[in-house]
């Protein structure tokens, strides 16, 4: 299992996080995995209706701004959503963020 380069908890902006989330397929990578838990990067990305490409790029933006934590296990990817962290860094976010895009997680 090898990690990506994350942001440390302490280091997530919010100005960062929001800019993430503003995007309507970020935003629905994020409500999937509020909603599935921990996913591959290419079951997470079923369905959006954008390139294999332009999806990376999304996973990038996502786990860059410190919303998601992506592990490589082989030549998966594996994403999760950082909600302690986010919870920890900005208590009560992600859940308005969620609820706002009428997601029961």
């Amino acid at each position: 299992m090898r990690l990506l380069p994350h942001p440390a908890t302490e280091d997530i902006q919010l100005t960062e996080v929001l800019r993430a989330l503003s995007d309507p397929v970020r935003l629905e990578i994020v409500t999937r995995l509020a909603v599935h838990g921990e996913m591959s990067c290419s079951t997470a990305g079923d369905e959006l209706g954008v390139h294999k490409s332009t999806a990376s790029h999304h996973y990038r933006t996502l786990r860059e701004a410190g919303v998601v934590l992506t592990r490589q296990e082989g030549r998966l990817k594996i994403m999760s959503l950082r909600r302690e962290d986010l919870d920890a860094r900005f208590p009560g976010l992600i859940d308005s963020v969620l609820s706002a895009a009428h997601v029961n997680a």
